[in-house]
């Protein structure tokens, strides 16, 4: 994937060689048509994908922490604003099936970047997540919103 990324630039460089437009402009064409290259010869690289397409999950994966992250602050910013204070606060275990340690961590990350929710611990085998909650009626369906919106896209973008 890495070397696609380096011939793709190398590509619009050459663009911009061969066209004398050292703008920006000129680069963003020379990108996009070695794309285009890239894409068509996307056979000949051994044992990797169109890099582009981890490109757009990734993407996916950002719009889904937006929505995620509008969606939590509004759902705090009720509870928080209700005249009784009805919450349900408590303390959870779910246990991913990410390998590697970054990935627990970025699942890490996103997971605390969401208001109403902390990662309080990580096991030392990086499969289990301790999480608080502010407001936890029914933790299985937090534990499947937690794998729905960002596990399974982490997996879906690092695979």
């Amino acid at each position: 994937m890495a070397y696609q990324l380096l011939i793709n630039f190398f590509l619009a460089f050459i663009w911009m060689f061969f066209t004398g437009t050292f703008t920006t402009s000129g680069f963003i064409i020379g990108y996009l048509l070695g794309l285009l290259v890239i894409f068509m010869m996307r056979r000949f690289f051994k044992n990797t994908d169109f890099y582009f397409t981890r490109v757009l999950k990734l993407f996916k994966l950002f719009l889904i922490f937006c929505r995620e992250l509008v969606v939590a602050n509004i759902e705090v910013l009720r509870l928080v604003l209700s005249p009784k204070l009805k919450i349900q606060p408590g303390i959870f275990r779910y246990h991913t099936e990410l390998d590697a340690g970054w990935k627990v961590s970025w699942l890490s990350m996103l997971i605390t970047l969401t208001p109403g929710t902390l990662v309080v611990q990580v096991s030392d085998d990086n499969k289990t997540l301790y999480i608080h909650a502010l407001h936890m009626p029914d933790k299985e369906s937090l534990k499947q919103d937690i794998y729905d919106n960002f596990e399974s896209n982490i997996k879906e973008a690092t695979s």
